[in-house]
């Protein structure tokens, strides 16, 4: 359980203080907070709560989305971007994981390119912050709207060209488990050190939703406790991130659905 850091979007239905006193009474030592969830707080508020709280702040979610054809949209996504940037620093979590966003009007060479020009421009900014950037790689279903990265050997690449401590990849076992050249991208991380963050849920079978649709560790078809081992071996020792967004759960009784990731967590991790 030492590593167990769990998303607050996971249990979508709980407010802040309510999450807090949750992760509390289970024994979860960590949390990754969503920008929902501190809707209608404040960064300022919010963080004077979670300092009261024990937990740990993984990490913060989520900025990116640089791509557009107006150059106007452009500008505000990069003003959005250090928006989040100076939350993170609020709230004390030293990552902000990026979903790098897409347009489906142009192609995904362009906005590759908006992506590298959007992270060149907001990253001063966030080493002026001491907040490190998390390129994660989204599933290619997703390649319409929500990212033109979707490999990790993309992520790779774009993180390689700044070579900056301050830009690295996160890894999501959604998103990634499906690729045959993931074991050798892991290594690659591992070479570079740049593994900021790692997801973990699995994979719903049928899945009936592509994106609200997750599944808890060990329910699906993703060898979960497979890539871990990998993301281990590539030198990563920090927080396994539970993320689960999943119509169907945020439906049922939080408390039984935060049990039951608890005991998936320990089945998989504690006991291996």
């Amino acid at each position: 359980m030492n590593r167990l850091c769990i998303h607050s979007i996971t249990n979508k239905p709980w407010n802040l203080d309510t999450l807090i006193e949750k992760y509390n009474g289970y024994n979860v030592p960590a949390l990754t907070i969503w920008e929902d969830a501190i809707e209608g707080l404040g960064a300022k508020r919010a963080r004077d709560t979670l300092a009261r709280s024990g937990l740990e702040i993984v990490s913060y979610c989520r900025a990116g989305f640089f791509p557009d054809r107006v150059a106007a949209k452009r500008a505000e996504n990069i003003d959005r971007n250090k928006r989040m940037i100076e939350e993170a620093s609020i709230l004390g979590a030293p990552v902000l994981v990026l979903v790098c966003g897409a347009d489906p009007g142009q192609s995904l060479e362009h906005s590759r390119d908006q992506i590298r020009s959007g992270i060149e421009t907001v990253m001063p900014f966030a080493a002026d912050h001491s907040i490190k950037l998390a390129i994660e790689p989204l599933h290619p279903m997703y390649a319409d709207t929500r990212s033109a990265i979707n490999t990790l050997a993309a992520a790779n690449d774009m993180a390689e060209y700044f070579d900056s401590e301050w830009v690295g990849v996160a890894i999501d076992v959604y998103h990634v488990w499906w690729d045959p050249e993931l074991k050798d991208q892991i290594q690659r991380c591992g070479r570079n050190k740049n593994i900021l963050a790692f997801h973990i849920c699995d994979w719903k079978v049928p899945t009936e939703d592509l994106l609200l649709d997750r599944e808890i560790m060990g329910l699906g078809c993703i060898p979960v406790t497979e890539i871990s081992r990998w993301v281990d071996e590539a030198g990563f020792d920090g927080f396994r991130e539970v993320e689960i967004f999943s119509n169907r759960y945020w439906k049922q009784d939080q408390d039984s659905f935060l049990r039951n990731i608890i005991t998936a967590y320990q089945e998989t991790f504690d006991k291996s």
